[in-house]
């Protein structure tokens, strides 16, 4: 007679495994007995009922020892593994139960400097969850990044908890919003290329003569936002800041990007900056936040009050040096 999927999961409960775990790690049926409070035929007896739901011999008979077969072998060290995620979802419960949210998504704007970003999680994952609780927050971070537009899309839709580096706030959002800082663009070419040697401030005209290079608004239901093109002028569309910077330092075109972006490439050689029509162009930047009704979380509650210091929002404007993803 077959045993069923059902009899199957009745026999590996975590009672069971543990079973399984101190046989082999004393070595005999009697000596493990003795460990767990019970006579050698009720071990004997439980091992049977594992084997025939099974269908397999976990302990070779003709040892006089706890000797384990393969397929034993194999159960030992996969219940092994499963008692300890058993643990740790226990542990990760009651974590939750606290207050902290199962997951939490922080969605970027492509202009935020990664830097501090990352800073920001390294001292997330570093604090206690709670009094007598082990571990960190229990909470999982999802990371995402959007450009423009699809910054706020991603909160507005509930694809993201928190918002970092979007503009201004769409109508009819349900939303908080606050300042993060402004954000100034400078307009760059590289050394070689034609605009570099043309005098200062360009004219409109002239700059249509080029091709400029742009970030696609990642956008899927709201309005795409394209900043900066001229009608008519030739446009080189990239996915993200990094490859826009790449694209400007090869000579392939002209475009905008954050100063502390090109900073340390203008002062390098590798770009020159240059005056336009349009003046120093500075824009706010914001992070913002879904109204829920309730309180945040506090995963969500701890993000919020590291951007309450006026050195987190201006590193996440400025610190771009040394990463850029």
């Amino acid at each position: 007679m077959h045993s069923t999927p059902q009899d199957k999961r009745r026999v590996l409960t975590p009672e069971a495994l543990a079973m399984m775990d101190t046989i082999a790690r004393t070595g005999s049926f009697a000596a493990a007995a003795r460990e767990m409070g019970k006579v050698p035929s009720a071990l004997t007896y439980s091992v049977r009922q594992l084997e025939d739901a099974l269908d397999v011999l976990l302990f070779d008979r003709r040892s006089r020892q706890a000797e384990l077969t393969a397929a034993g072998q194999e159960l030992l060290v996969e219940g092994r593994r499963l008692l300890l995620e058993m643990d740790a979802v226990a542990n990760r419960v009651r974590r939750i139960a606290t207050g902290w949210e199962s997951e939490l998504t922080i969605c970027i704007d492509d202009a935020i400097a990664r830097r501090a970003v990352f800073d920001l999680m390294e001292a997330f994952y570093q604090q206690p969850a709670g009094i007598d609780i082990p571990g960190g927050p229990p909470t999982r971070l999802k990371l995402r990044v959007e450009v423009l537009s699809g910054t706020w899309e991603a909160l507005t839709t509930g694809h993201a908890d928190l918002a970092i580096g979007v503009s201004t706030q769409p109508p009819g959002a349900s939303v908080h919003c606050e300042l993060l800082g402004d954000m100034e663009f400078v307009f760059c070419v590289a050394p070689h290329h034609p605009l570099a040697a043309q005098a200062q401030p360009l004219a409109a005209a002239l700059i249509a003569e080029h091709r400029i290079i742009t970030v696609a608004d990642t956008a899927r239901s709201l309005a795409p936002v394209t900043m900066g093109v001229v009608p008519g002028q030739d446009v080189l569309t990239m996915p993200s800041m990094a490859a826009k910077l790449e694209a400007l330092m090869r000579g392939l075109g002209c475009g905008s990007l954050p100063a502390p972006m090109v900073r340390r490439h203008i002062e390098a050689g590798r770009l020159v900056q240059l005056q336009t029509f349009q003046g120093p162009r500075v824009f706010p930047s914001n992070y913002a936040w879904r109204n829920t009704g309730q309180p945040p979380g506090r995963a969500l509650a701890w993000w919020l009050q590291q951007l309450q210091s006026a050195a987190t929002r201006r590193a996440l404007i400025e610190q771009h040096e040394g990463l850029l993803l």
